[in-house]
Formats: structure tokens, sequence, C-alpha cells
């Protein structure tokens, strides 16, 4: 490894000096800086309650709870709440939230500080009566200092009161309370500030990398305090592989520090090895370490090129993306870090290998997973700027609130190597209005300010030269919402500029529904602002890939336009799964969303095949759809292949070989029904097949219980989640099967929500049975926090039911 070189920096009157250490083993890290999660036994109640920041506020009738915590997944569904259908036809309301602690004296001269990952919406917060703030944005990061309020060695009252009366004020579900997690931070009064480092990659080849890291300190101490920082940096095995440590330097009120390093053989970041390094950062005063400060990072080097798109670590890679609301389908908005690995997982096994958050900050355990598991990421953070659109959204907040919003999102995720494109906002009014422009300019500013080295775009669904947005010159990349058919002339209506789909497709359908004909395109309504009359009595969507709404268009049609275009850089498809809130085209009773490629609990629909068969080397052939239907009905059978070729047998009879073509991804047949078997079998080119058959189900008989997971850890937070399946006695899944099934469990586990990715559904996630929807439902089983077995079992009338043991430990 090669010495750095020595960097003067007249901004900080900094020398640095590099010392180059290798170990030749990892060693367990100790902190001298506490951060803990502050999330359990917390004081809730649904409801005003005045006085209630005072510390002697009587709480005990309170309920006692754990965060993270939405109270609206809790609720009834109703079209007369004020968030509407759209909303997800949810409750809002106000709610306190209030937890006792204490502080040892041991701790005196310590600085302490509350951090909230997000709170929906406009949150204030007491410490023993004090008031420490507001934050109206209910997506955003913040925290607060407690220690000129805290009794030290005697008992301290935090309250929190969350404000989310006034609906609608989005689009879409937002859910409510202390939803994100809490800490408790406890450092040395010259500590690292919050979000203090910044690290950047700017030079890396075959044999090298050069990282450069920037510190910000602050100190709260009446004197000028002398002191060294220390920055080491460890590979992924916790090996450390280089340090750097600064000549004593003396702070007054704050200090940034850049340090440089130079790594040789660094291992890259790619959706493919997603590696990741970790620096740790020391401030010492003498010989002792005040204060330690943990940062992940990963090498990476990408560019966007005008004719050929997206180039990571110089390798063309087709951004193959999902738009992604922030709930958790039964969990409502309460952020689980296992559900959401669950939901990647599940992306990755389609092909996808990026996300963009729509249309909001989103949380911190997303962005640790997606470096952890290699997904490019579309950083977003504004759905509106100043010009409404909801009665009650950001727009009355904007004035005040927009530059610290964007500055904190910007400081929170810049470290992140997923990270690769910063989003200023999705479909803002103001695109169409010429004060868009200088607001543009004005936010790609704060920006690059804060981070240079990625590039900002937004979601446009007027995407013209005309666009205000686009007129102000910022944008890196000219994000395209929908308008697929201007892909081909992109080129030359924005000459020297380069584009990405931000969202694409809006295609719906309902899992295991099958409306014929299927070879006509519906655009469902016929219009955005048109009433809809052309849907069913059940409100359900056909599953052929043959409906989309009247703005966007079908999978198959998005993705022919993308797929042979290098200079279109990706698309992130709306949306990956199903999303409480907005059900197009339905109103009441339906409550969630038909656009995902996967339904709200988790079970692919039939399209999620047809992406596998293109964006993965996996085999593939899906065969659809099921094979229940009346005599004499003429079905449209399809089939997802990652071959070229399939036939299709009735019965054992061939009904013929068919290919795709350039403007279809499937194999298609017009079959007079029989009750028995369809078989399909395609052909590899290496002469091997696969086959995939359906039968027809008879009478639902038996349940049966698939878990993803058997062994849980006892933290109260993970989650098992088990596949219910409604079979005949031949152990076919009964397509239309819509039998009450009822889970009792015992042991050290619970039921954290139920679901079946019916979007009419009204029953409770919560509660401890589920209908079945076309042969399924969703049971979700939580640890607690001892160890031990966990047994569940599901019940219906007149079916044999099934039992589980999943185990759950400290390991």
């Amino acid at each position: 490894m090669e010495m750095g070189s020595i960097n003067k920096y007249s901004a900080t009157g900094i020398v640095l000096i590099i010392i180059i250490l290798m170990a030749g083993c990892s060693q367990p890290r100790k902190h001298v800086r506490e951060v803990n999660l502050f999330t359990a036994n917390w004081q809730f109640h649904l409801g005003d309650a005045e006085d209630g920041q005072n510390p002697e506020f009587d709480d005990l009738s309170w309920r006692t709870l754990d965060l993270p915590h939405d109270w609206s997944i809790e609720g009834e569904f109703s079209e007369d709440h004020p968030a509407g259908v759209s909303g997800g036809a949810l409750p809002g309301g106000i709610g306190w939230y209030r937890k006792s602690f204490t502080i040892p004296e041991s701790d005196s001269g310590k600085i302490y500080f509350i951090e909230f990952d997000g709170i929906y919406r406009k949150s204030e917060v007491w410490l023993n009566g004090e008031y420490l703030g507001n934050r109206p944005n209910g997506y955003i990061s913040f925290r607060y200092e407690l220690t000129p309020h805290l009794n030290i060695g005697g008992k301290n009252v935090l309250a929190v009161r969350v404000d989310n009366s006034q609906q609608p004020n989005s689009r879409w579900y937002s859910g409510s309370g202390i939803y994100r997690n809490v800490r408790l931070v406890k450092t040395h009064p010259l500590h690292i500030d919050q979000w203090g480092t910044y690290i950047t990659t700017p030079e890396i080849n075959d044999n090298s990398a050069t990282v450069l890291v920037k510190t910000q300190l602050v100190n709260k101490l009446p004197n000028d305090q002398n002191f060294a920082l220390s920055t080491t940096v460890y590979n992924e095995q916790g090996i450390k592989i280089a340090a750097l440590i600064s000549d004593e330097q003396t702070i007054r009120d704050s200090l940034e520090i850049i340090q440089e390093v130079e790594i040789s053989n660094p291992l890259l970041w790619s959706v493919e090895t997603p590696t990741l390094y970790t620096t740790v950062s020391q401030v010492s005063i003498g010989d002792d370490v005040i204060d330690d400060y943990e940062t992940r990072f990963g090498i990476r080097d990408f560019h966007f090129d005008l004719n050929e798109g997206f180039f990571l670590n110089g390798e063309h890679v087709k951004i193959l993306g999902v738009c992604e609301h922030h709930d958790l389908g039964a969990l409502g908005a309460a952020v689980n870090k296992s559900a959401i690995e669950r939901r990647l997982n599940i992306l990755k096994e389609m092909g996808v290998n990026a996300i963009r958050t729509a249309h909001n900050p989103p949380s911190k355990e997303l962005l640790e997973l997606t470096d952890e598991m290699g997904f490019i990421v579309m950083d977003e953070i504004f759905d509106s700027w100043k010009r409404n659109k909801t009665e009650f959204g950001y727009y009355q907040d904007w004035d005040e609130w927009y530059k610290k919003d964007l500055q904190d999102f910007i400081r929170r995720d810049r470290n992140h190597p997923s990270v690769i494109m910063w989003s200023i906002g999705n479909e803002i009014i103001e695109q169409w209005h010429p004060e868009g422009t200088p607001m543009a300019k004005e936010l790609a500013g704060i920006v690059r300010e804060l981070d240079d080295t990625r590039p900002i775009t937004s979601g446009m669904n007027d995407p013209a030269p005309h666009n205000s947005l686009i007129k102000s010159g910022e944008l890196d990349l000219v994000g395209f919402n929908y308008h697929h058919q201007w892909f081909e002339d992109f080129q030359e209506n924005f000459p020297g500029q380069k584009m990405i789909g931000a969202e694409t497709t809006s295609a719906l359908a309902t899992r295991g529904e099958y409306h014929m004909p299927s070879d006509s395109i519906m655009r469902w309504p016929e219009a955005w602002d048109k009433p809809f009359e052309d849907g069913n009595d059940e409100h359900t969507v056909s599953s052929y890939d043959n409906v989309s709404a009247p703005w966007g268009s079908t999978h198959e049609e998005t993705w022919r336009e993308v797929k042979g275009r290098d200079f279109v850089s990706g698309m992130f498809i709306w949306t990956g799964f199903d999303y409480l809130g907005e059900p197009t085209p339905y109103g009441w009773p339906s409550r969630s969303s038909y656009f995902g490629i996967i339904d709200l609990a988790g079970f692919p629909k039939d399209v999620y095949y047809m992406y596998q068969s293109e964006w993965t080397d996996t085999d593939v052939l899906h065969l659809f759809p099921h094979w229940n239907w009346e005599e004499g009905d003429m079905v449209d059978v399809w089939a997802y292949s990652s071959t070229e070729e399939v036939e299709l047998f009735l019965n054992g009879e061939s009904l013929g070989r068919k290919a795709k073509n350039d403007s279809s991804f499937h194999t298609f047949w017009r079959v007079p029904f029989q009750p028995g078997t369809i078989r399909a079998v395609a052909y590899k080119e290496d002469g091997s097949t696969l086959e995939k058959e359906v039968n027809t189900a008879g009478s639902p008989a038996s349940l049966r219980l698939v878990p993803d997971r058997t062994q849980l850890k006892a933290d109260g937070l993970d989650l098992s989640f088990i596949r219910v399946e409604v079979l005949d006695d031949e152990g076919n899944i009964v397509p239309n099967a819509s039998n009450k099934i009822t889970f009792e469990i015992e042991g050290a586990g619970s039921i954290a929500g139920v679901d079946n990715g019916d979007p009419t559904s009204l029953e409770s996630f919560k509660a401890n049975f589920r209908k079945a929807f076309n042969g399924l439902a969703l049971v979700m089983v939580q640890a607690e926090k001892e160890p031990g077995r966990i047994t569940l079992k599901a019940i219906s009338d007149g079916l044999e039911g099934d039992k589980i043991v999943i185990s759950s430990t400290n390991i």
C-alpha cells in the first residue's frame, strides 16, 4: 500500500499526517460514544391530552408499547375518514407519546441527544416540560439536544405530540405516529456532529482508490480545546487497513477537518458485489479518546453517458428499478428491517437492481439494506414544493422548512454508496410555472453545496423542453415520468442531455384475477379526471398485463421502449409492491393500489415472471391462468419464458409450439376449457426443456403453512412471513378459495399482522384471522425479546389445519 500525499487545506489550516496500518486479524471495536435504541416502554394515548407535556401528568392509564409505532394501521377502514381512499381509508388524528428515564450522576458533564428517524407528522417534543422544538415534515430525520433540561440523577420525562389530524395531507397512505426508530446518544461536549462525516472516493483506478474524509466537529465546552482526530479504515472483515491522524488542532465552536488516504487494490461496490468499508473516527484530548463515530461507505465509480446510458465501475448497467412507497402493507408505516429485507429479496429475485424512494426520504434501514444487498437508489425528498397537491400538504410549511429539510436529507444520506441520484421533486406543479426555474436552481445549489458527486434529477410528468425545471439547466438527468412514446425522440428533442425513466408504466392488476379476452389493451379510467365506469362489482383488474392507467402503459409496452435503447439509462416502474391508498381506478371499498408487480401481502402477480425472464439469467417458465373454468369457456393461456419457444398441451394433446416475437414478451393460446391439466414445455437452446403444469383443482380440503424463515432473533422485532395456502385433496392450490382462516399462536412470539393481497379487504390487519384471497393468505409472526419456541396453528371450518414451529434465539 502506498503512502498518501501530505495535504494542506487553507480553509482549516490543517496538516495531515497519513499513517498506513495493516493488521493480521480483526478485533472487536469498543465505543466511547453511546448510541442506544430508545424504543421500549413508551406510554401512548390516541387523542389530544391537555398539559401532556407536563412531567407530572398522570399517564398510568395510557397504553404501553414499543416503537416504531403506527396508530393508523390499527384503525378501522372507513370511506368517511378525512384521508379518503387515496390515503388508505384509515384514521389520522392526534397522539401523544411519553417516556420516563433516568441519567446517572456519573454522566454529569456529558452531552445527550435524542434522535428521531421520522415522526408523521407535525411533531412537537418536550423534555421535563421544556419545549425542544417542532418538525412538520413527517419523513425527515432530526434530533434535539437534551442536556440543558436533564435532571441528572433524577427522573426525566420526554413527551411527544403528533398531529396528523389535518387531512388529506398526502396522496397515499402516510401512517401516523413515531413510526421510525429513536435513539438516545451520549457523548463528550467535544464531539463529531450529527451526520458529521462526508466520505468520497474522487480517484479510483485498477490498483488504488483515494478516500477523502471530511469530518465536522462541534465543541460545547466554554473554552477553546486542543484535540486530535484519527480516522481508521476497516474492510468488510473488520480488519484495519489504514489510519489517518491529524496534528493537534484547536477548536472553538466548530471545525471541519479534511483527511485523505490511498487504499490499494480496493474491492468495489457494485450490484453484484456490494463491498462495504467502515471508518471509525476518534476524537482525542491528550491520550484520552473522548468520542468516536462509525461511517460505512463504498468505493465505486459511475457515470451516465449520452448514448450508452449508465456505467458502474466501467461496466454498462441498465437500471432496472421500481418505485416504492414507505408502507409495509399490514405493518403500515412502522419500520421493520426484516420486512424491508424480505421485500428487497423478492425484488432481487425478479431482477430488480434499483429503488426509487417515492416520494420522500426513506428510512435509515432501507438504505442500510440497499448498501448491503446491492441496489442502486434514486433518493427523493419532495412530492410538492410551494404549490399544493393536497389541502393540508407540505406546501404550508415550505417557506420555513424546505432548506433545512433538504440539507438534513442530503447530509444524512450522502455516505450511502447505493445512493446514485438525488431527486429534488416528483411531478412538481411548478414545472408548469415560471417560478419553477429559480426554485430548481436554488434547490440544486443546496444539494451541490453538500454533495457534488451525484447527478440531480426530478420526476416530471411533462418532460418537454418547455418544462421550467428542465429550462433551469440544473438537472443532470431528465427524469421522465411516463410518456414512453417520447423516448424514441429524446436525443433529438434534448440534444446533449441524459435521461432516466424516473417513473414508468402504471399498469394495473389484481393477483389471480383473469378477464378475457386478453389481447386488447384498456386504459382504466379513460382519463384521470373522468369517472370510472368500466370495471366490475368485485373491483378487480385482470392480471394479463393488458390494463394500465391512462397516463401510463402496460409492462410490455414500456419495457419494449426501454430494452433496445442504451441512451435510456433505465426505468423505475410504478410500482414494485402494491401500497396502501391510491386505489386507481376504483374508489371505496378499494383501499390499496393495483399498480404493484407484487401484491400487498408480498405474493407476485403473473407479470413478475415476465421481468424475471427478461432481467435475470434464471430459467423461467410461468404458465397462467389457473385451470378452474366452466366447460366450453374459451380461456386465454399465457406463458412467460426465458426461452424463445414454448409448446402447450391440454390433457396430453399438443396445442402447438409458439415463439415470442419482437413485439411480445409472452406466448399465447386461446383454448376451449376442459377439466384436467394444461402443461407448457419451454425449449432451451442446448436441447433441454423446462416444464410447468396447472391442474384443475377440486374443493378446498386442507391448509398448508409455508414460512420464509423458521429461525428468528429474539429481539422483539424479527419476523417470519408465513404463506397460507388452501389446498384440494391432491395438493393443488384452490384458485378461487376464500375460506376464513384463524390463527392460534403459543410461545415466544406474537402475530404482527395478517393479509391476503386483496385491495378491497376491510378486515383488520391486526386481527388473528383472514379470509383467503384466490387461495392464499399471509400471517406474520414476530419474535418476542425472550428466546423460545413459537407454535403457529392455522384453522378453518371444514378443512384440515396445519401447524409449524419457529425457533427464536439470542444468536
